[in-house]
């Protein structure tokens, strides 16, 4: 009965992360972008699949112009499982201007810029390192969301 259940939940996650049939119409295939073009944009991160740490890259308000320099935004980079429990905080890693790395990526105050995060495949808060499977990080920048997948592999 608990591999029903397993197997319910895998399939209900994969349901969410697939791509909506309207998607894949047929013709010329078109980019789209989870950005604002003020807020910021995630990237994928690399390597992926990884084993035992990652990078991710992301962008920070309209990045590479930077209309309002003087401009902070609140950032929050987090992990979460297939059961979308938090599983981690990444660590800023560092930037395109003089912010300082180290920090995790919780409720930051950052300017304009380009940035990475560094991830060590461990559990929040322990020197655990986390099962082999998909991950999901999201980046909120302003209460903006957006979120991509990642694989952990052993």
């Amino acid at each position: 009965m608990r591999s029903r259940w397993t197997a319910l939940l895998a399939v209900l996650f994969l349901a969410v992360l697939a791509p909506r049939s309207s998607d894949a119409q047929a013709g010329p295939p078109q980019t789209q972008q989870r950005t604002t073009g003020t807020k910021g944009g995630l990237k994928q991160n690399y390597p992926n699949p990884f084993n035992p740490e990652t990078v991710i890259p992301f962008t920070v308000g309209d990045f590479p112009t930077c209309s309002n320099p003087s401009r902070r935004y609140q950032v929050s980079l987090r992990v979460y499982n297939g059961l979308v429990q938090l599983v981690a905080l990444p660590v800023l890693q560092r930037g395109s201007n003089d912010v300082a790395g180290g920090q995790r990526l919780n409720r930051l105050s950052l300017p304009c810029g380009e940035y990475q995060a560094y991830w060590d495949g461990k559990y929040l808060n322990t020197r655990q390192e986390v099962a082999s499977g998909v991950y999901l990080y999201e980046l909120e920048v302003d209460g903006y969301r957006m979120s991509k997948k990642m694989l952990v592999t052993k």
